[in-house]
């Protein structure tokens, strides 16, 4: 069974439902029956056209749940007037699903979550671990989303800038390692620029490029992460770093700065350096302070913290990360690091382990329980 195939179609089979009427939470129901049959009958009998197969299925799967039994008659009309099954245009509906979920009946956060949920196949829990809160807040959020678009027509697109935020939080999961969701997040934005000339497009296309191309030297073989400073450049793709700081650079000299824009100068200083010593903290740190006021965001005030610690020394550092709330995600990895720069190896050691227990993913606890074993083996800590 084919299951990248089954995720890529899926897109296109809902927006297909939709389009016919059904409301989005009845469709999404009726898709996913049709890819529990697809698991069950493609491996044995396949069919010659895949899309086209599921289309008449799902559809199907809504009419038997919409329809009660004192209207069976009404449902049988239907189905009858179904076009019969046959070959489906190969189109690529998933960039225009993406703008539908973003309705302007939700606010922009609650058609965010709906569309990671919906089309970015990214799950509750990690779509909670990208806003901040708890799992059960947004599982609540995500349901009011859908009880509001339940019975309205998708026929009103939502913004860009909604579905630049869905792109960018699909492409960071993916980018984790957690679900491999980079790639595809990166065609749509790819598709997105050569529809809508906007410097953010652009900005966000840059920003992908610019952290897909250090991809492959994020990980060791035996796939345990491997932290910025000490990954191999020479493993980096510079076709696309190449590729990310022109788009960028366009978008720059246009002189209506956002926050993707400024995300991508600071990939690409990065990206720009031929070893870690040689990256350009004192520009990172200008750069963060125009993301801060753009965004007022603590996730950009804490990588800006270790940027200073980076620029100004530690103590800097640890004064500005001094300023966030500690019970932000990453904020005691942060200052575990800022205390072993600082030459507190005691206390740094036990920052690593408490932030090991905090980590999001098994390969970040993996990197930090190590850190503070490293630390933990010197003698006099």
């Amino acid at each position: 069974m084919d299951e990248a195939l089954l995720r890529r179609l899926t897109p296109g089979v809902l927006t297909v439902l939709v389009r016919r009427g059904a409301d989005f939470a009845a469709a999404e129901d009726a898709v996913q029956e049709a890819l529990v049959e697809a698991v069950r009958i493609w491996p044995a009998d396949p069919p010659r056209d895949a899309k086209g197969w599921l289309v008449t299925v799902a559809w199907r799967k809504f009419l038997d749940a919409a329809r009660s039994d004192t209207a069976r008659r009404r449902r049988e009309d239907r189905v009858e007037e179904e076009p019969a099954p046959g070959p489906t245009p190969a189109v690529d509906d998933t960039l225009q699903l993406y703008f539908l979920c973003a309705h302007p009946s939700l606010t922009p956060s609650s058609a965010v979550a709906l569309t990671l949920r919906a089309v970015g196949g990214l799950t509750t829990r990690q779509i909670a671990q990208a806003y901040l809160v708890p799992e059960a807040t947004m599982a609540q959020r995500i349901s009011r989303a859908k009880r509001t678009v339940s019975g309205v027509r998708f026929d009103q697109p939502g913004d860009v800038a909604t579905v630049l935020r869905v792109l960018y939080l699909v492409f960071n999961e993916g980018y984790s390692g957690d679900v491999d969701l980079a790639a595809e997040a990166i065609r749509l934005t790819r598709q997105l620029a050569a529809a809508i000339d906007h410097p953010e497009v652009a900005g966000l296309l840059a920003l992908m490029l610019l952290h897909h191309a250090r991809r492959a030297s994020r990980t060791a073989p035996d796939g345990s992460l491997v932290p910025l400073a000490e990954q191999d450049r020479t493993r980096w793709d510079t076709a696309a770093i190449a590729e990310g700081v022109r788009i960028l650079q366009a978008a720059l000299a246009r002189d209506r700065l956002g926050e993707f824009q400024a995300q991508a100068a600071i990939a690409a200083l990065h990206a720009d350096a031929p070893t870690a010593e040689e990256t350009d903290w004192v520009q990172i740190v200008e750069w963060y302070d125009e993301l801060a006021r753009l965004t007022d965001s603590p996730v950009v005030r804490l990588n800006r913290a270790v940027a200073v610690g980076e620029a100004d020394g530690p103590r800097a550092g640890l004064a500005a990360l001094a300023a966030i709330e500690d019970s932000l995600p990453r904020h005691t990895a942060a200052a575990a690091y800022l205390h072993e720069r600082a030459g507190d190896l005691t206390t740094a050691a036990r920052l690593y382990a408490e932030a090991a227990h905090k980590a999001p993913n098994l390969a970040e606890r993996d990197y930090l329980t190590r850190q503070a074993a490293r630390l933990n083996s010197r003698p006099g800590v």
